[in-house]
């Protein structure tokens, strides 16, 4: 785990097999997220029991899964997902995928995820 400093506070930011993420910032009731996915690569179809989350892509394109509704998503434009969806964001690309990611919700922690499919073999 690496960490980042932001107005004084340490921040996470961790190393995934898809890629990476980085906190932004983080209060009481939201968190923003920075998430690096790398080409050919997509985070876990999963779901979340306390936050929503809205998407926006700044650089390459999403496949986003939301209730196995797929989406695609270029710079610019933005997706949300509700809490209890089931979602996922994949880069089917050749260029790297960015996405700021704003939680919203009562409890933003990293173990309110429930892995339902991965490519990765983790499971909660």
């Amino acid at each position: 785990m690496h960490t980042e400093i932001e107005a004084g506070r340490e921040l996470d930011s961790e190393e995934r097999p898809w890629g990476a993420w980085h906190v932004l910032f983080v209060r009481e009731g939201y968190k923003v997220k920075r998430i690096h996915v790398n080409p050919g690569h997509r985070l876990s179809y999963q779901t979340h029991e306390h936050r929503d989350e809205h998407w926006v892509v700044v650089r390459g394109t999403a496949t986003c899964t939301v209730d196995d509704e797929e989406i695609i998503l270029t710079a610019g434009h933005s997706l949300d997902v509700p809490i209890g969806a089931k979602h996922r964001i994949a880069n089917l690309h050749d260029e790297e995928l960015v996405i700021i990611e704003v939680q919203l919700g009562a409890y933003t922690g990293e173990d309110d995820i429930v892995r339902l499919t991965d490519d990765y073999g983790r499971h909660d």
